[in-house]
């Protein structure tokens, strides 16, 4: 049974850090290729980062190039999502997914996701 299990999120100052964990079993971890998508409240689905090809490809969406870094650690088969400077804006439920399909468009992957994790809230605010 594949399980995708978040930590780490809470509450946090606008130009604070969080790291995000999200610990996999159920599948070849190593091999596979995972992103970090958000939902703020509100809004719909919004893509924030991936890690693909053995960790050697990531991407991100232009709102945390910079500011955030996907990592991961395949001897814990736990993938991470480091972000520092937070803004309000990024308050939302983060989730971690395991890739399905992808295709990279000009730097700018476009995915499937065959399994979600239940998610761990982010949120900045003073």
């Amino acid at each position: 049974e594949v399980q995708l299990v978040e930590s780490g999120g809470g509450l946090v100052q606008p130009g604070g850090s969080l790291r995000l964990s999200c610990a996999a079993s159920g599948f070849t971890f190593s091999s596979s290729a995972m992103s970090w998508v958000r939902q703020a409240p509100g809004r719909g689905l919004e893509w924030v980062s991936s890690i693909y090809n053995y960790d050697t490809d990531t991407y991100y969406a232009d709102s945390v190039k910079g500011r955030f870094t996907i990592s991961t650690d395949n001897a814990k088969n736990t993938l991470y999502l480091q972000m520092n400077s937070l803004k309000s804006e990024d308050t939302a439920v983060y989730y971690c997914a395991k890739v399905g399909e992808a295709t990279v468009v000009a730097g700018r992957p476009f995915e499937t996701y065959d399994y979600w994790g239940q998610g761990t809230q982010v949120t900045v605010s003073s």
